[in-house]
């Protein structure tokens, strides 16, 4: 069936049948390019970057900053698009936005010409915040592009590309690590930065056209309703454990069990796999059983934060550290993960929708734009605060506390939807109380 291009609301346009319609296969085919070359061309500098910067006489501390300005400016950058992302267009603001990822990527593999000192560092900054703007336009109109193209089945979609996405994470580093020792610092930016280019020409020509009119609303009308507020802070603190383990797991594993270092990205694959193998049932739970979602988005949190208890473990759990214990805590943990990351963005979507927001793209990108805002958040926090703590307290205790933040959020969660569910149980109780007190009051009169 074709899908509806005007701004309709999205229960307007009904997927009749399972068959996906041109456009929808089209619009799934652009999302996982742009979640697997995104993912590949983020994750490529782990291996080999922090080396190269080294030798052009960057300091650690200057190479962690590089790191963390992508999740700062991605943040910046996710909630104008989002706010403007009508008056850009989705379809250019996606493409535009695949197009420099792809050529900063290729920029990057030849930094390594720049003159070393603070020409080098200026430049790396520049070309690693051209990469994150350029990212968050291309994401935030995917995000949006999907919702529109699937508007019963949002959890399912996304949850289903987190496939690519974890493929994206999962690929890139060894990639990356292969072409650097085969073919030196250049080649592994320009092979990925020229695919991401060619996929180029594909999605302007495959991906649908939706217009749209500009909303009357605003982010800060959105982030200041309870319910989308706590899930911001959800999102906050998922996206801080996931970062948590950059910048220290590695280093954990290879003092606490003596890996050789090609090995500890193995250790990682565990988290990647299972939540990207785990994401697309729980996008299909979200979708079919909607009432399911809050109680995944409270019971993931809480097993999330069990995990990184457990991750060290904790020394007052007096349970020895042990190499296939962290590796099954990590493959939970990539589970939990999936499951209380997909419900997320329906959920602030149903709400907004029930609190007045107009149903269309203006409102998707608002939705878009405030999600992959609260991931940079956690993004940046989780490796800035995760090493500081690591230094200070040990990896054991630093785990522990980012273990704190998601049962934080999780709790808060849990105790709002049980707050909102009696606040809905009374009001349906007053609305029988006062249909039979109506209902009485007329007896007299029918006698």
């Amino acid at each position: 069936m074709p899908l509806d291009k005007g701004d309709g609301p999205p229960g307007g346009t009904r997927e009749t049948s399972r068959q996906l319609s041109r456009e929808q296969l089209f619009v799934l085919i652009s999302a996982a390019s742009i979640n697997l070359g995104s993912m590949m061309c983020y994750s490529i500098l782990g291996p080999f970057f922090p080396k190269e910067a080294e030798k052009k006489g960057a300091s650690n501390t200057v190479t962690g900053m590089i790191f963390g300005c992508y999740a700062l400016f991605d943040l910046l950058a996710s909630l104008v698009f989002g706010k403007y992302l009508v008056h850009i267009g989705a379809k250019f603001m996606f493409v535009a936005g695949m197009f420099v990822s792809g050529g900063v990527t290729v920029l990057f593999g030849v930094l390594d010409q720049v003159p070393e000192g603070p020409v080098f560092t200026a430049m790396c900054f520049l070309v690693r915040i051209a990469d994150a703007v350029s990212f968050a336009a291309a994401i935030t109109a995917s995000f949006s592009i999907l919702a529109k193209a699937f508007p019963n089945s949002v959890a399912t979609v996304l949850g289903s590309l987190e496939i690519f996405s974890g493929l994206g994470l999962v690929l890139g580093p060894p990639l990356g690590g292969f072409l650097y020792q085969s073919f030196g610092y250049e080649v592994p930016f320009i092979f990925l930065g020229c695919i991401v280019l060619l996929m180029v020409p594909l999605n302007m020509y495959i991906l649908p056209n939706y217009d749209s009119d500009p909303g009357e609303h605003s982010f800060w009308k959105l982030i200041t309703l309870p319910k989308i507020a706590l899930i911001a802070f959800v999102i906050n603190s998922l996206s801080s454990c996931f970062g948590f383990l950059d910048p220290t797991l590695s280093l954990f594993v290879l003092e606490k069990f003596n890996l050789p270092a090609g090995y500890v990205g193995l250790v990682f694959l565990g988290l990647a796999l299972s939540y990207a193998i785990s994401s697309p049932l729980f996008g299909l739970l979200s979708d079919k059983i909607p009432h399911l979602r809050k109680w995944f988005l409270v019971l993931g949190n809480i097993i999330t934060a069990g995990c990184y208890m457990l991750l060290g473990p904790i020394p007052v759990l007096h349970i020895q550290s042990q190499l296939w214990l962290l590796v099954l805590i990590l493959v939970l943990n990539g589970v939990s993960a999936g499951m209380s990351i997909i419900p997320t963005f329906p959920e602030i979507l149903s709400c907004a929708y029930e609190n007045g927001f107009e149903e269309g793209l203006s409102t998707l990108g608002l939705v878009s734009g405030l999600f992959s805002a609260m991931w940079s958040v956690g993004a940046f926090i989780g490796p800035t605060l995760g090493g500081f703590l690591y230094e200070k307290i040990g990896f054991e205790w630093a785990a522990a506390v980012q273990g704190l933040w998601a049962l934080t959020s999780g709790l808060a969660m849990g105790l709002f939807y049980l707050w909102e569910h009696a606040q809905r149980r009374r009001s349906k109780l007053q609305n029988i109380l006062g249909t039979e007190e109506e209902q009485t009051a007329l007896l007299p009169d029918e006698i």
